[in-house]
């Protein structure tokens, strides 16, 4: 069970007071669910906020019907109400757990709500530690108090970018340690309403193991760094230095770089041999390749939002239309309600142009599926499949999935304040 109440926590020393926030079961820390592949996922949520509520499970190529999306695939949790999510995640990897409801997803997960689903493999790959590692940001005022909610100057532009960066609910950065010569696994993922950074990591070599919980090909990251918008996870593995008290560090490049953890070597080193960091093992449910060649093609083309000021280069970007209805897919606010704007068959292949008509960058997520980020001129793929991925403003990308899930699903902003003010829209498999 998960228990969503107000509570308090500290973020600035005494004799600054505790700042109030939403938790679950009365920590500041984020849940880590973990189940093995085939088991069920059984949570009932209680909603004890003063606002509606429900929980989508990031990534998870889940029934339509536990999705999470308050206002489309579930009627939100009352305020008072309990709900409970029982699914089993097809696939092992690193999920999120995101409040999710249109109209009113930035205020939930800005005072706090979110966290981890873990499924492990079957067979996972022998480290000595796996750590979670969960970044959230806060917008505090000068008294610990956060800011108020609903800033259309926010959700019109970057979003709600915090002034305070947590990993697992506490500051940064979060410290562990690990014997020298250790392999350790890193869940690395970005539940912030709306920071998007790239991570760099120092004294480390890393190699990724999965992106967006779905295994890949090793590689190591070019120039140590990735990037990080909201709704990505990572699976690292590291192979530690074999000398005790070496330290190594992810830093978020954020003005002049940011610590978010450290692990320092102690204890009696790790003697045995083990052999090169490789591959954790492929999905056997995804496609080796998706066909493209009949694919159905649909443009999305997202606008609306701030603009800037070409005058005034420095200045703060200018809103003045409607404050619920900022962002527009293909001409449309999304609201609850929202037609499908394309219908598939199941096992359909779908190719989407996404475009970024907007002046700012957009993180983008696919509910239910996920996909393959097409080279120009679609002849091959990068080497990784995603669900979330950040398109730059003024591009297009094209974005390649087997819509072999039942349901109606959505492309939704991972910046919660745009969602809320209509940047979604959705499409149903039948």
């Amino acid at each position: 069970m998960l228990t969503a109440a107000p509570g308090k926590t500290r973020f600035k020393p005494e004799p600054a007071p505790e700042t109030p926030i939403w938790s679950f079961d009365g920590t500041s820390a984020p849940p880590a669910l973990r189940v093995k592949l085939g088991e069920a996922v059984r949570v009932r949520v209680e909603n004890k906020t003063d606002k509606p509520l429900s929980l989508h499970w990031h990534g998870v190529r889940n029934k339509n019907s536990m999705d999470g999306v308050g206002g489309v695939t579930q009627t939100p949790i009352a305020p008072g109400a309990d709900f409970t999510y029982d699914f089993v995640p097809p696939d092992a990897g690193t999920f999120l757990v995101r409040p999710l409801v249109v109209g009113g997803s930035s205020e939930p997960s800005g005072r706090g709500l979110a966290g981890f689903l873990v499924v492990e493999e079957k067979a996972p790959p022998a480290v000595e530690a796996d750590v979670s590692l969960l970044m959230q940001d806060w917008r505090l005022q000068d008294d610990g108090t956060l800011l108020p909610f609903g800033q259309t100057a926010f959700a019109a532009s970057n979003g709600r970018l915090g002034n305070l960066v947590t990993i697992n609910g506490a500051n940064v950065p979060a410290t562990f340690e690990a014997r020298p010569g250790s392999r350790i696994r890193v869940r690395l993922g970005n539940a912030c309403n709306a920071r998007a950074t790239r991570i760099r990591f120092e004294g480390l070599k890393v190699y990724v193991a999965a992106v967006d919980g779905q295994p890949t090909d090793t590689f190591e990251p070019l120039r140590a760094t990735l990037p990080f918008p909201p709704g990505t996870r990572y699976d690292l593995l590291i192979d530690l230095p074999a000398e005790a008290d070496a330290k190594g560090a992810i830093t978020a490049l954020v003005g002049q770089g940011l610590q978010l953890a450290t692990v320092v070597t102690k204890g009696a080193p790790v003697t045995e041999k083990r052999p090169p960091i490789g591959p954790i093992g492929e999905n056997p449910l995804l496609p080796r390749e998706v066909k493209l060649q009949n694919a159905l093609r649909r443009d999305v083309v997202i606008t609306g939002g701030a603009t800037l000021q070409k005058d005034k280069p420095e200045a703060e970007p200018v809103y003045s239309g409607d404050a619920k209805r900022i962002w527009s897919v293909n001409g449309t606010s999304a609201t609850a309600g929202l037609a499908p704007i394309f219908t598939v068959k199941r096992g359909q292949v779908v190719v989407l142009a996404l475009r970024n008509e907007t002046a700012f960058p957009q993180a983008l997520h696919l509910h239910g599926h996920v996909f393959r980020l097409l080279h120009p001129l679609d002849d091959g793929w990068e080497p990784y499949w995603l669900d979330t991925f950040q398109l730059l403003e003024g591009r297009t990308a094209r974005i390649a999935f087997q819509a072999d899930n039942p349901g109606r699903w959505l492309i939704s902003a991972t910046v919660l304040e745009r969602f809320d003010t209509g940047l979604w829209t959705c499409f149903e498999v039948t």
